[in-house]
């Protein structure tokens, strides 16, 4: 047997040596069709992306006819470069530059030489394309948008660069593909397919028609049409309210973790990014570093969420047993915590249980909450940490995983952060005791404020905030029906949506009731710090507010953020009840809050605070400290000089 082994190895090995011979040589062809690629032209069809819709139905971006001009360096002949360039309305000096950028990639294979033409051009040229060998025409199509508001939520289209036609085989020279937003998440799912033509052709290099009478032709593909959850109505007035403003606005559906508007301010209207002025415009955007346009504020800003936060200090509270509803705390307009260390407070002062600390934001009330909290255990390690999961449990902290190609973790401090921050130890409940506001060390992002509220809504339980509804003959991601529920238990969330409901009748928004619908919501002021030349610097606080409504089945939850707006019920109060009436009511009943939204501008509290006007005061400050520390200084020398000797 053992004799036999080692022939029938080779023989059998023999056998299928000569049997993928046979495929490759009489059989399959392909390896022909690459040897012969140097008479063979590859022209692609490029499909139309797939249309973009919202939540109802209504279209938002569709296509329109583009027109690339490429060229083949090698297939060049002399010519009328000058009528050429006359034609296309560019100068001599922009024909070399881009010829020679051709040459660069490849002499052979085809590149784009001018990007989207108009119809005007394209009719030009092609009149004239028979007498500039080398150069042909190549139709494409380009973002067409239904309404100016959704930019952070598109993205847009550009061409591919070297690095991504070398890292993905799919894209070529001048293919168009989606950065940012849903056309970057869904890129495969919009683009389609290319279809590929082969065009044999003779000595003279003339076209004589397909290959193997088109064998190996492949038909193009439209990209699938995909449905947002997005409200486009919702969206586009969110947008007009943050005109003048910086910000966020984010609204979630929270039975089901659908996005209903992500509104970011300021913002941009996303039909400039297309056509001969993207480039142009898009540096534009990129090079304005005071507004930032570009910068998503809903998905990539982390603040201090302010009072909002106390939501999750009571719950943490609660779930620890360190206070009940019926616990009381006393505010004298604040609290002292420590020796010298005391928290201000403008509620009013007075006696406060559970459900009047969260109607009038005493930050005497959750002070005292979190300390007991953290001190429920042997020591402050243990009571953050046990703090710190169940506030991570509301998906914050973390990436928390939606179809966005961007955005932060925030922060959620852990023992760690203060090991590090106290290397010697002796750190105490009393050092920390700002997060239970949602100060010191704890940020959020807009989105994050508004999935926690959505959980709030929700008693306990969220699902994955996502902007994709539907995708044309495709399943979305299982993982957006996934339930995440946190570790408060479920009966702890009734006290306190009692208390949000609260600050709409006696409490902090109590001016801010809209007809109708039954709020709840949460008032809040976060603190605004910068840096200017290493000096720490209070800048006007921004201000936040989150709500859900109705308080029975809420169908949204939404958190609104104005960055150096105040107070929280003086800008993001009356915002948030204008998109809440639009969402649920369809309609603006009130009027005269509208108008004064509408005419709120920021913009000279963003010019007063530009990194211009903070060095100059800087510089001030600085110069006044040098004259004070002078005239003390002849104060002080004029008193040493006129005291007696004794």
């Amino acid at each position: 047997m053992r004799k036999l082994l080692l022939p029938g190895i080779v023989i059998v090995a023999g056998i299928l040596i000569i049997a993928r011979l046979f495929f490759l040589q009489i059989i399959d062809d392909s390896f022909k069709l690459k040897s012969e690629n140097i008479s063979i032209k590859i022209k692609y069809d490029y499909p139309e992306r797939g249309y973009i819709y919202d939540r109802n139905g209504e279209l938002m971006v569709a296509n329109q006819p583009s027109y690339d001009i490429m060229v083949i360096p090698r297939e060049t002949k002399k010519m009328d470069t000058i009528e050429f360039c006359n034609l296309l309305n560019i100068t001599k000096a922009d024909f070399i530059k881009k010829i020679e950028k051709a040459v660069i990639y490849s002499p052979m294979l085809p590149s784009v030489f001018l990007g989207q033409l108009n119809k005007l051009e394209y009719a030009a040229f092609q009149e004239k394309e028979r007498k500039f060998e080398g150069f042909y025409i190549q139709k494409r199509s380009l973002r067409d948008y239904q309404l100016s508001a959704g930019a952070n939520v598109f993205g847009f289209i550009t061409q591919a660069n070297e690095a991504m036609v070398k890292q993905n085989p799919y894209y070529k020279s001048g293919d168009l593909l989606g950065k940012q937003g849903v056309e970057e998440t869904y890129e495969t799912e919009l683009r389609g397919t290319k279809g590929v033509k082969h065009i044999q052709r003779d000595r003279f290099n003339r076209e004589i028609g397909p290959y193997k009478e088109g064998k190996y032709d492949t038909i193009a593909a439209q990209g699938k049409d995909i449905t947002l959850t997005i409200d486009a109505e919702l969206q586009k007035y969110g947008e007009a309210l943050m005109k003048n403003k910086r910000g966020g606005i984010i609204a979630i559906e929270p039975r089901t973790g659908e996005i209903l508007c992500l509104v970011t301010a300021p913002s941009y209207d996303p039909a400039i990014l297309v056509g001969r002025q993207r480039s142009r415009n898009y540096t534009k955007l990129y090079n304005d570093s005071l507004a930032k346009p570009l910068y998503d504020r809903s998905l990539l800003a982390e603040y201090p969420p302010g009072s909002p936060f106390k939501i999750l200090t009571a719950l943490t509270g609660l779930q620890s047993q360190a206070i009940d509803t019926s616990t009381t705390f006393v505010c004298n307009h604040g609290f002292s915590y420590a020796r010298g260390r005391f928290m201000g407070c403008h509620c009013g002062g007075g006696v406060r249980k559970l459900h009047m600390g969260i109607a009038k934001s005493c930050n005497a009330y959750f002070g005292n909450t979190y300390l007991r909290t953290i001190n429920k255990f042997a020591t402050p390690s243990e009571g953050v940490d046990f703090w710190s999961s169940h506030v991570k449990s509301f998906g914050l902290g973390q990436f928390m995983g939606y179809d966005l190609p961007t955005g932060r973790k925030g922060k959620i401090p852990t023992s760690e952060t203060y090991k590090k921050m106290y290397p010697n130890g002796g750190w105490r409940a009393t050092a920390v005791v700002s997060n239970s506001i949602g100060q010191g060390e704890v940020l959020m992002t807009p989105i994050q404020l508004a999935n926690m509220m959505a959980t709030v809504a929700n008693e306990g339980y969220y699902y994955t905030p996502h902007i994709i509804k539907k995708i044309k003959g495709q399943q979305i991601d299982p993982k957006f029906k996934t339930k995440h529920v946190t570790t408060i238990d479920k009966k702890y969330f009734k006290p306190v949506i009692e208390g949000l409901a609260e600050v709409f009748k006696t409490g902090t928004a109590y001016f801010l009731k809209v007809d109708g619908i039954e709020i709840c919501g949460k008032t809040g002021t976060a603190d605004n710090f910068a840096k200017v030349n290493g000096r720490k610097v209070m800048l006007k606080p921004h201000s936040v507010f989150v709500a859900f409504a109705p308080k029975k089945n809420p169908t949204i939850a939404i958190a609104v953020l104005v960055e150096n707006g105040g107070f929280g019920a003086t800008v993001a109060g009356p915002i948030t009840t204008l998109m809440l009436e639009k969402y649920i009511k369809k309609e603006i009943t009130m009027k005269d809050r509208e108008k004064r939204v509408l005419e709120t501008s920021l913009q000279g509290e963003y010019n007063r605070f530009s990194k211009k006007y903070l060095d100059s005061m800087y510089r001030v400050n600085v110069r006044k400290d040098s004259v004070l520390r002078v005239i003390n200084a002849k104060k002080l020398d004029s008193i040493k000089k006129s005291k007696p000797t004794t």
